[in-house]
């Protein structure tokens, strides 16, 4: 087994909760809040920002160095995703996890 530094581990943590956020929050807050939640544009952009973020854990996981490319994309998806949950309102949690998701990757990507 590769040996995972704790910046690893971290970044795999913080993506995994960034998954787990996007998605919940998509599925259940969004879906019944309605109206600028449901947009196809921003709907699709937390749907894609869990699925990287989840990609990129376990890139990590796996023990590939192409997980800083899957860093680097998640990043930027999260970023976008945080900045759309920040304009559409009241996704605080989303956009705090999308935004410590970013910053870990960022370094991961590194």
């Amino acid at each position: 087994m590769h040996q995972m530094s704790p910046e690893m581990q971290s970044c795999i943590d913080e993506c995994l909760r960034c998954h787990s956020t996007c998605l919940s929050m998509a599925m259940n807050h969004c879906l019944e809040a309605g109206g600028q939640h449901v947009e196809p544009e921003h709907f699709r952009l937390m749907i894609a920002c869990a699925e990287i973020c989840q990609t990129s854990a376990n890139f990590m996981l796996i023990g590939t160095d192409l997980h800083k490319r899957t860093c680097a994309i998640c990043a930027e998806v999260c970023e976008e995703c945080a900045r759309s949950c920040e304009q559409v309102g009241d996704m605080q949690e989303c956009v705090d996890a999308c935004r410590r998701c970013a910053e870990s990757c960022r370094k991961m990507a590194a």
